[in-house]
This record gives C-alpha cells, sequence and structure tokens, in this order.
C-alpha cells in the first residue's frame, strides 16, 4: 500500500489523478503521473536512492530541490535528480550503483537552433518575492520574464499550510501561504507584461547581458535583459555529525515539499533539529500529516523561533530539548535512531546526559543558505542588479513579499525610472523581519456572562490580523512601540464571532465566558480533522504546555474562510482562564531511552557528502599542508562532487577556525560556472523533443 496522505485538514486531495506505471530495478510501481520520481519512490517505500562509489553508502533525498544530487538515479539510462524530474508512463528507473555509465550514442549531430528570449527584467525565481517584484515592474511598463525551476509558480509559499504573520494591507496576514501562492501566481500569469518560464531555472549568466536557462530541463536556451532580479531563494544547510548522510535526514524544506506539496506520508515518527520558525512549523506540518513528532531539540538555552509557534507545540505534546544537540545518527543503510546530548556553557556535549531516540526521519532546522550566486556574479560583470527575499536575506515570507517590491523599484531607479526611493517599503520590511522582541506579562482576566478573547500573545512579533479582522474593533495593539509589533489587548464589547480565534497564526486566542458559578464555556482554534463529537470528552492544556483538565465538548463549528474548527467546551469555572489548546499526543515511556555514550568521534563526520570527506580529513590536510585557499581543499574532491561545492563549502569556514587559521587570511571557493549540471545534448540542443 503506498504511502499517501489520504485526509488533511486544510490541503484538498485531488480526486482524480493520472495513475501510471514505472519500474524499479525491474519491479512494477504506480505513481501519479507529472510528480517528481523521488517522491513516487518515497510514497512506495523506496528511500535508499544510491549507494556512493567510494564505499557503497546508502544514500537518499536530503533538499528535494536540485540543490544537492544525493537523489541521483538512473531514469530512462541517464543520471538525473529524481526530485526535479517528472514521472512518466513506463519509465525505466534503477537505483545507481556507484559511477554511471555512459550510454552508447552514435546519432550523429544535426544542429538545432538555440531558443532566444528578450525582456527589459529577468526575475529568477516565482516564489514570494519574485511575485511581487515581478508584478512591480510589469505595473511600471518593463517587459517581464520569470523563470522558475518548477513546475508551478509560488516557491516556498506552496508549501506552507499555516496563516502568515504581519499585516492583512502588506502581506494578507491571516491567509495561508498556500492561498496566497494562488493569489500572486494568478495576478502574474494574467498580467500582459509578464512571461512565465516554468520548470526551466537560470544556469548561467555570461557578460553580455545574456543568462543561460535550461528549458524545460531538456534545452539550453539564452535570454537577453537589461536589468535583473535574483529571487532564487535559499538552499537547506547540512549538519555535521557522525552519521548525517543516512537515508531519512533532510532538510525541513524537502520534508515539507514530500508531505504539503507531493501528499507523501514520508515518515512514521521524526525528530526535528532546530527550535527557529522553519522547525516549528515543520513539527505542526508532520502533525496535521499524521506524522508523529518524537521532539524537537536546539544547542541554545530558549526557543529561536516565535514564542506563539513554540506554546502550540508544546500544547499539543510536542517535547523540546533545549541546550541539547544531536551526536549522531545510527541506522543500517536507512535512519533508526539518533541519540542527543546536553550541552555546557561552551557548548560542548555533556556525555553523561545522552538519550537515543528510535526514528525514522530527522529533520535538519538549522538555517538557510542564500542562492545568490547570480546576484554576486552579475555584480562583478557591472550589471544592474538587485536580490530579494531569502536570496537576500533569511527571514519570513512575509517579508519577501514587501521586499519583492522595494527590490522591483530600487532596480527600475537604477535603469533610469524617475521614481523616490522606496524607504517607507524598506521599513516595512525591517519591520516584518525582525526577530522576536520582548515578551510581556499576560494581564489577568476576569469572566463574564458574555465571550470575552483571552488573547496569549505576550511577544513582541509582527502581526495583526486579530485586530483587522474585528467587526466591532473590539481588539487593539498597545501602543508602546508604536509599530506592528506591539502586543494585542482586549478592549470591550465582543460579539463571540470568534474571527479573532480562527484568523489568529499563532493560536493564541481563545473565547471564554462564565456560564454558571461551576462552568465556563471556552472556544478553542482547531486546525486538524475533529476526530471527537460533541458530548466527547477531551484533554486540555495550558499555554505552556501543561495538563489542566478535560473538557465535555458542547459544539463545534467550522470557518471555511480560514479552514479553522471551532471547539466550544465545556470546562470547569476555576480551570477555565488557564486552558489554551487540545493535547494531541501524549509522552511515552518509549519515546527514549538513556544512553551514555563512552565516546564521541566527530572527526568521523562527513562534511562533502559528495565525496565522502570527513571532519579530520580535512583538518588534517589543512594544518599538514600549510592551506590558506579553500580551493585547495578540492584535492580531496571536497566541494567537487555534483552539488558543486554549495553545501559543504558553508562549513569550510569552521574547518579553518577549528584548525586555528584567521579565515580572513583564506581566499573563498569559487563556485563553477554553470549553477547545476547540464548533459552536453542539451546544451547544443540535439534532443529529439527540442
Amino acid at each position: 500500500m503506498q504511502k499517501r496522505i489520504r485526509k488533511h485538514p486544510i490541503l484538498s486531495i485531488p480526486d482524480k489523478q493520472t495513475i501510471i506505471s514505472f519500474t524499479c530495478n525491474g519491479n512494477v510501481y504506480q505513481g501519479i503521473k507529472g510528480e517528481p520520481v523521488a517522491s513516487a519512490l518515497i510514497a512506495n517505500d523506496i528511500h535508499i536512492l544510491s549507494h556512493h562509489p567510494k564505499n557503497h553508502a546508502s544514500m537518499g533525498i536530503y533538499c528535494a530541490n536540485g540543490q544537492c544530487s544525493r537523489c541521483t538515479l538512473l531514469i530512462n539510462g541517464k543520471p538525473q535528480k529524481s526530485c526535479i524530474t517528472p514521472l512518466e508512463e513506463n519509465m525505466s528507473i534503477e537505483i545507481l550503483d556507484g559511477l554511471p555509465k555512459i550510454p552508447p550514442d552514435d546519432t550523429p549531430y544535426h544542429g538545432k537552433e538555440q531558443k532566444e528570449f528578450e525582456c527589459d527584467i529577468l526575475v529568477v525565481g516565482g516564489g514570494p518575492s519574485g511575485l511581487t517584484g515581478a508584478l512591480e515592474c510589469a505595473e511600471m511598463g518593463y517587459s517581464v520574464i520569470i523563470a522558475e525551476d518548477k513546475n508551478q509558480l509560488g516557491g516556498k509559499l506552496l508549501l506552507q499550510t499555516h496563516k502568515f504573520f504581519g499585516s492583512e494591507e502588506a502581506c494578507y496576514a491571516g491567509t495561508r501561504g498556500i492561498d496566497i501562492a494562488h493569489i500572486l501566481s494568478e495576478k502574474v500569469l494574467n498580467h500582459p507584461r509578464i512571461q512565465v518560464l516554468l520548470n526551466s531555472p537560470l544556469v548561467a549568466l555570461y557578460k553580455d547581458k545574456y543568462a543561460g536557462i535550461f528549458l524545460d530541463y531538456k534545452r539550453y536556451g539564452r535570454i537577453h535583459f537589461n536589468g535583473l532580479f535574483v529571487s532564487a531563494g535559499a538552499r537547506e544547510k547540512s549538519l555535521v555529525f557522525p552519521g548525517n548522510d543516512l537515508p531519512g535526514i533532510y532538510g525541513a524544506g524537502a520534508f515539507q515539499t514530500l508531505v504539503n506539496r507531493d501528499l507523501i506520508q514520508s515518515s512514521q515518527r521524526i525528530f526535528i533539529v532546530g527550535s527557529g520558525n522553519v522547525g516549528l512549523i515543520a513539527a505542526y506540518h508532520a502533525l496535521q500529516a499524521g506524522i508523529d513528532v518524537v521532539g524537537i531539540c536546539d544547542i541554545l538555552p530558549y526557543v529561536t523561533g516565535y514564542k506563539v509557534h513554540a506554546d502550540k507545540i508544546k500544547r499539543m505534546g510536542v517535547p523540546l530539548w533545549l541546550n541539547h544537540t544531536i551526536l549522531y545518527a545510527e541506522g543500517k543503510d536507512i535512519l533508526e535512531k539518533i541519540t542527543l546530548a546536553q550541552v555546557d556553557d561552551a557548548f560542548r556535549p555533556c556525555m553523561n546526559t545522552t538519550k537515543t531516540f528510535a526514528v525514522d526521519t530527522l529533520l535538519i532546522a538549522a538555517g538557510l543558505t542564500p542562492i545568490d550566486e547570480f546576484y554576486q556574479e552579475a555584480k562583478r560583470f557591472g550589471f544592474q542588479v538587485v536580490k530579494a527575499g531569502d536570496a537576500s536575506e533569511i527571514a519570513e515570507a512575509s517579508s519577501a513579499m514587501v521586499g519583492g517590491r522595494a527590490a522591483a523599484q530600487e532596480l527600475a531607479r537604477a535603469l533610469g525610472k524617475k521614481i523616490p526611493p522606496p524607504n517607507d517599503l524598506y521599513r516595512e520590511v525591517n519591520l516584518l523581519k525582525s526577530k522576536p522582541g520582548k515578551t510581556w506579562d499576560i494581564p489577568p482576566f476576569t469572566l463574564t456572562e458574555k465571550f470575552q478573547p483571552i488573547i496569549r500573545c505576550s511577544q513582541e512579533i509582527p502581526c495583526n490580523p486579530c485586530v483587522s479582522s474585528c467587526p466591532v474593533k473590539a481588539i487593539r495593539l498597545i501602543p508602546r512601540r508604536q509599530d506592528l509589533m506591539d502586543i494585542p489587548e482586549y478592549l470591550e464589547g465582543c460579539t463571540g464571532c470568534g474571527n479573532c480565534v480562527s484568523i489568529c497564526p499563532g493560536l493564541a486566542i481563545v473565547l471564554a465566558r462564565k456560564i454558571s458559578d461551576t462552568q465556563a464555556e471556552i472556544v478553542l482554534p482547531f486546525e486538524f480533522i475533529p476526530e471527537f463529537s460533541p458530548g466527547d470528552n477531551i484533554p486540555l492544556r495550558d499555554m505552556e504546555g501543561q495538563d489542566v483538565c478535560e473538557g465535555k465538548i458542547h459544539r463545534i463549528r467550522y470557518d471555511k474562510k480560514t479552514k479553522t474548527h471551532l471547539i466550544h467546551v465545556y470546562v470547569p469555572l476555576d480551570n477555565a482562564l488557564s486552558i489554551a489548546g487540545i493535547r494531541l499526543r501524549e509522552a511515552k515511556e518509549d519515546d527514549f531511552f538513556e544512553n551514555p555514550a563512552p565516546e564521541y568521534f566527530p572527526n568521523d563526520a562527513l562534511v562533502c557528502q559528495c565525496e565522502r570527506v570527513t571532519v579530520g580529513e580535512l583538518i588534517h590536510f589543512i594544518q599538514e599542508h600549510h592551506v590558506r585557499d579553500m580551493n585547495q581543499l578540492k584535492v580531496l574532491r571536497a566541494g567537487m562532487g555534483a552539488c558543486g561545492g554549495k553545501n559543504c563549502s558553508v562549513h569550510f569556514p569552521a574547518l579553518f577556525k577549528k584548525s586555528g587559521i584567521d579565515i580572513q587570511t583564506v581566499t573563498p571557493m569559487k563556485y563553477r560556472p554553470l549553477s547545476m549540471e547540464i548533459p552536453l545534448q542539451s546544451i547544443i540542443n540535439e534532443e529529439e523533443n527540442s
């Protein structure tokens, strides 16, 4: 039976899909036409996609975004990245075992014309900043081409089932990312000055203001442009620890791609490294998909994401292990368990505190690296170029949308358009990408016979949809900072409509009223498929995730606009002011077991996973040969793999530091001319279907 998501509280499950057959290592399987090959394989419980030529180690997906090459397979006899190759009828797939053989080809070259395009502004990437930037440029009269490497526009918005923070006016706050993607995509696709090239990544820049593009991953074309808008997003950072290459270990974004875009139930039990918003949201998405989240850890002593995100995860029963780091992962060919340890004040693992968790998936949510190589190259060539979104600075998609508009206006100014600097937009961008600010005490509440909102949004974050959604203006932001970061408070006049409860992105608001001297009614937001009915008792928790009591369900109503259930429960009056949410999972005794580790060998951890080069090998080479140029590490094949050094080179500065060398004295890594590997037959356009 295939591992696909058959029901979801937010996402629509397609009724009709074209089911096709394909073979993998001679066995017949079924998949959905057009879905990525990697997703089809994982749906069929095939997670090992290749064996490394160096030591036959198993490899699986990591980024699911075409950035790392760990998912390379033999597809119809040719090595291709399976995460970006669409599944076709009767496709022949083989697990890549070692180095692929070059298939014989004695077909004479007859020559093909190279397709060319022209535009005023070329936008690299159709994510949130690319879409708003393209629309802004087009509205100013420029012709625009968007080069997008996926089969649809939206970027990471397509993976976001949660409601956005920010303000409704600036960035659709209170609307789910998937719905924002649809809104912006429709505007772009219907704009007469914008042309969209899907499944067509930009792969090279030339000094004569031409860009090379891999059209439909089959043909090579060129685009002539005057201004370049880089909004290519970011790539997942890896972590260096023993076992970090096992199939089942991948980026949080890859997990969201499998679960929220491709509707694959890729896992049963997951653990997450990183307590930023990405990690916290990935945990929430896993729970919505029916996947158990065993825990989240962070090496820091505090949660780095929004408090409201962490609070709702704790309320649902997911433990957070702060001051903990991942020591190593283990498994025979595929991930089976991970081991954590608490760290001391110098972030060194305390080996008498280790804990081992049995999991089939480990998500790395330890940060992102901007994909800005084209921006850097365009600057060297002297082009008019801007960057926006994660390609500029890692932040929330809300700030990326506004930042796309600001960057578009900056590019227009550079191209000669007489418009004022977008200072107001930049101020809004800076506000939307603000780190969490001060946490304030929540004021005491007194229940009355009328509903009133109990607001537990106590941390300064950029968000106000509860204010703008209230039809009677009963909620305002307390004017301490005089901006969007101010904390909301209830004034008076609540009608009990529940708008603020259903629209709050952090699920930090409930309605409450006294119904007798012993009983109260609470209205709770619920973004899952209810598996209970009126009359049932459900476990309730406080803001910090502590059990409070059980409540009896009185009524369930559904807000179609926000896709949120409002659960009315009767609770003891004495507990009413403590209740903040519904517990989904209960901590189990077998979630982990104590496992003191006698030794720890970080030198065995892989830095370059493409070529399997370890920490110890690189440090020894740096010290022995007095290396002062990162490019010299290529002698050990580090940075020479299929990913082009984009992933391992992020760790090179730390290696030089650990070797006792000032990184300021080291020559940085040089990037390859092409951003991804392209078959020669595609560059000269001799594909049959070109």
